[in-house]
Formats: structure tokens, C-alpha cells, sequence
């Protein structure tokens, strides 16, 4: 019975010095204005906004991508504004880094801080478990499959990988590569949004960008197809 209590009062201390670290983490972004600028509407000042910084836009960009994963803020803006800020090229980079390390903290986040938590998420929701379930099934392909198809939330798939028996390492590379197609796509968009290199500069980044999307568009029913497959064969 000690045990049991000594073990609640342990995770009460964790979970309270996790809140009062995102209470302050959260008042320090309202401070400095970032929930303001994180939506489509605003995706002019938030290149602003990051281009201010200077020499420190690229580290400022990388932490909003966290900051987005963490605290299920809308990833699109971000991923737009990349490559608005920086161009398609290093737009992809720095968004690919922001946007891996982001979904990478959410996971050590459920695995290990907040456990609880996510896994009081799990239990109350039968849509989630189908993550655990299919990484006992499938292993890194239930991954691959839930970043290339938008079956759960991004943000909140983060965080339940988290309690899955997956690797990090595994995690990282499947999470990284799977991101890729759709990371191309958005930071070409964006920089045809903001490219002052001539029509044929910013056209040749639209149709990029559009190959991309397609491409991605196509992925679904490419995975149900070899999801069928995969099973066929078992």
C-alpha cells in the first residue's frame, strides 16, 4: 500500500512540475505574442516575425515547429511559413529539423513525463488504441501508415507512440522520411508565395509544389492497396 502510494505521489510531483513548466513556457509565448501569429491568416507576420531574429531565424523556426508539436498548435501555417522565410530549399531543411525534433519530443513526452496522462487519453478513447494495436501488428509499418495517411491527428499520434513498444531511433527515421513528401510540398508552396526571382522562378516552384501535393494526395489510396496486400499475404 506504501509502495502504491509512494508511486502515486511520485507521478502527482511529475505531472505538477511538467504543468508548471508548460504554465510558464506557454505565459513566455503569449509574451513574446507567438499564439497571435501561428494561423493562415497571419502567415505574413509570422515571416516577420522570424526574419526579425536575424542570424537566429533558423533556430527561432525550428523551436516554433516544437513549440506546434508540444502544444497541438496548427502545423500548416508553420510549414508554409518556412518557406516563405527562407526559400524552398532551406525551408524543406529547417522545417524537416523543427518538425522531426517536435514530433520526437512528444514522444519522449508520453513515454516518459507524462505517461499518465497520454495513457488516460488511450484508455478513453478506442480510436488511439488502434495505434498500440497496430505497432504489435504491423511494427514501424503502423508508423509509416499513420504519417503518410492522415488517420489520426498529427500532434496526438506524437504522444501515443510514445507508450508503443516502437524504438526511437525507429521512430526518428520512419517519422523524418514518411514527413518528407508532404514537408517538400508545403515549403515550395510557400516559397512561390514570397519568390521575387521572375514569373518563371515562381512558377517552376508552384508546379513543384504541385507534384508534391499529388503525389501525397496519391499515397492513401497507395497504402490502403498495400495494406490489403500486406495482409493478403499473412
Amino acid at each position: 500500500m506504501n509502495e502504491k502510494n509512494t508511486g502515486k505521489k511520485k507521478e502527482f510531483v511529475k505531472l505538477a512540475f511538467i504543468a508548471g513548466a508548460i504554465v510558464l513556457i506557454v505565459f513566455a509565448m503569449k509574451r513574446f505574442g507567438v499564439f497571435q501569429y501561428i494561423s493562415l491568416e497571419n502567415i505574413a507576420k509570422i515571416k516577420d516575425w522570424i526574419l526579425g531574429f536575424g542570424l537566429l531565424g533558423p533556430f527561432i523556426y525550428v523551436l516554433l515547429w516544437i513549440a506546434a508539436c508540444v502544444f497541438f498548435l496548427p502545423g500548416l501555417p508553420v510549414a508554409l511559413v518556412g518557406g516563405i522565410a527562407f526559400g524552398p530549399y532551406l525551408g524543406t531543411l529547417y522545417s524537416s529539423i523543427g518538425s522531426t525534433l517536435g514530433a520526437t519530443a512528444a514522444f519522449l513526452i508520453g513515454r516518459y513525463a507524462a505517461r499518465g496522462m497520454v495513457e488516460g487519453w488511450v484508455h478513453k478513447n478506442s480510436q488511439l488504441r488502434k495505434i498500440d494495436e497496430g505497432v504489435k501488428k504491423q511494427g514501424w509499418r503502423m508508423l509509416m501508415i499513420t504519417r503518410l495517411v492522415p488517420l489520426f491527428p498529427f500532434n496526438v499520434q506524437n504522444y501515443v507512440y510514445g507508450l508503443t513498444d516502437i524504438p526511437l531511433l525507429t521512430y526518428v527515421f520512419v517519422s523524418w522520411s514518411c514527413m518528407i513528401p508532404g514537408t517538400l510540398a508545403f515549403s515550395f508552396a510557400g516559397g512561390s508565395l514570397s519568390s521575387g526571382e521572375g514569373l518563371g522562378r515562381t512558377m517552376m516552384y508552384l508546379g513543384v509544389a504541385a507534384v508534391f501535393f499529388v503525389l501525397v494526395s496519391l499515397i492513401p489510396g497507395w497504402m490502403k492497396k498495400r495494406k490489403g496486400d500486406l495482409l493478403d499475404e499473412k
